[in-house]
């Protein structure tokens, strides 16, 4: 039995893509760029948005793919949505970096052991080899040129480069400003516990 195909995308219409990260601080502070793609499947509501349009099985899958997530980048960083922006380069990097894997590891397996099972059983994983020639090899490397030329483009604005900027400086201010809030909310559960106790 043949397994089941994913289902289509529904086209993207940019101009309906939610900018909830601008609507509110609390979840544009608590985003955190991290280091490559990290996050870019747990950070909600932006996975739900673009990960529906991520593919990478074939040269005219990814062609199509990072088309419509380079639109959604362009679109976060036409109206200012630094989140968004961010979430669609990470999906774009991750089409290259997941494609390229695919190249070379047959099935896309990198190590012998997955991070659940070392953590689950102790011990440590190894990198399997990688393929000489399995079929889709080409295929996958193609996909994941497609996207890298994508994810360049990304790195290379100068829009989204001066929005990180921006950004970066805000979530500065912010994390003072919540660490003076907790420090502030400590000192006075102190007191409460020191009157208890001398109440006691």
């Amino acid at each position: 039995m043949a397994p089941k195909a994913k289902r289509d995308a529904p086209e993207l219409d940019v101009n309906d893509l939610p900018t909830p990260a601008l609507d509110n601080a609390d979840l544009r502070m608590s985003y955190r760029i991290a280091r490559g793609e990290q996050g870019v499947l747990t950070f909600e509501p932006y996975k739900s948005l673009l990960l529906p349009h991520w593919r990478f099985r074939t040269i005219p899958i990814a062609q199509a793919s990072s088309t419509t997530l380079w639109r959604a980048f362009q679109h976060y960083v036409e109206t200012g949505d630094f989140v968004g922006a961010d979430m669609a380069r990470k999906f774009i990097q991750m089409g290259m970096t997941r494609a390229k894997r695919y190249a070379n590891h047959k099935g896309g397996r990198k190590y012998d052991r997955s991070a659940r099972e070392v953590e689950r059983e102790g011990g440590g994983r190894a990198e399997l080899p990688v393929s000489v020639a399995h079929e889709g090899k080409e295929e996958k490397l193609g996909a994941s040129e497609v996207f890298r030329e994508v994810w360049r483009r990304c790195g290379g604005d100068e829009r989204y480069a001066g929005l990180k900027r921006e950004f970066l400086a805000e979530q500065k201010v912010w994390d003072g400003e919540r660490k003076k809030i907790v420090k502030k909310e400590e000192e006075e559960m102190k007191v409460v516990k020191d009157e208890e106790v001398d109440d006691g």
